[in-house]
């Protein structure tokens, strides 16, 4: 029956000892991976070189990676790691020049997944490179440059082209250390908590993190009552971080507010946040919290 089935294999002349086929279709999920890859397969250094100097500007050919790695290699451990449909995670912890989220949005393009990728990269110096100060510089430039070059002509649907470049840093909010000698001046020196060299964004995706949402969730902003307000995951946090609230803008901030809100309609409870020394006095807070209650946004904080 398995001969007839053509499950038997007799050797290229047919007088070798029978051997049973076992089709890959049907070995897939247990087949163990080639343990040689090839460069003809998976690349090499001058390929990975070429790549490199194709997306970005070296001022010459003497400051490129000598090292860098092929899309081709990072795409061979995807297609062994990954799967279009499983929304998986790409980690590299020793980004360099970005390659593996090259090779990350080569694959989403080409078989329409949806991974994610981190890259974790020091500033480290560059010289002779130009613009190109740190080795970050260089991943940024060569990403942004991949991106757009794949982005013409996809559907929404090929998945994000885009990434967002954070660094650590100390939190936005001045931590509380009074000088016991000067407790007046202390108390006056806090009124305003939030360190003045940060700017908005600073502060909106320090929030992010402290209320555990995804630092790529999608944010819209919007200019309300001549304040700048954000709406982040589609209205589930709402957030003004304007430096003053007047009594008059009150009604129209908070109408705005809640008019967007309407418009966006989370399906999920909201979360509105005001940094607190914007208000001119507990009257305009107060009023403004009425408002937005009255409205059914009851989750409202000051920062």
């Amino acid at each position: 029956d398995l001969d007839q089935d053509k499950r038997i294999w007799w050797g290229a002349d047919g007088a070798n000892t029978p051997r049973l086929k076992r089709f890959l279709s049907e070995v897939k999920s247990g087949r163990v991976p080639q343990t040689l890859w090839l460069h003809a397969e998976v690349g090499h250094t001058q390929e990975a070189k070429k790549e490199l100097i194709s997306v970005v500007d070296f001022p010459n050919s003497d400051v490129v990676f000598d090292t860098p790695k092929p899309t081709r290699l990072i795409e061979r451990i995807l297609n062994l790691a990954t799967s279009p449909d499983e929304n998986a995670l790409v980690v590299d912890f020793f980004a360099g020049s970005g390659s593996t989220l090259h090779a990350t949005f080569n694959k989403n393009v080409a078989d329409g997944g949806n991974r994610r990728c981190i890259l974790v990269q020091l500033p480290e110096a560059l010289d002779g490179s130009g613009d190109l100060k740190t080795i970050a510089d260089l991943t940024k430039v060569r990403l942004r440059n991949v991106g757009n070059r794949l982005r013409p002509g996809l559907p929404l649907s090929s998945g994000d082209l885009g990434f967002r470049v954070f660094k650590l840093d100390s939190s936005n909010i001045q931590a509380w250390n009074p000088d016991r000698e000067a407790l007046d001046q202390s108390l006056l020196d806090s009124v305003e908590h939030i360190k003045p060299d940060r700017s908005e964004n600073d502060v909106l995706y320090e929030l992010l993190l402290k209320l555990g949402l995804d630092l790529c969730v999608p944010i819209e902003q919007r200019a309300i009552a001549a304040k700048t307000v954000y709406s982040v995951g589609a209205g589930t946090l709402m957030v003004c971080l304007a430096e003053s609230i007047k009594r008059a803008d009150v009604e129209p901030l908070a109408m705005g507010i809640v008019n967007w809100h309407k418009e966006l309609a989370p399906a999920s409870e909201s979360t509105v946040v005001f940094r607190d020394s914007a208000f001119a006095d507990d009257v305009a807070k107060t009023n403004l919290t009425a408002i937005l209650h009255q409205h059914g946004l009851e989750t409202v904080r000051s920062l």
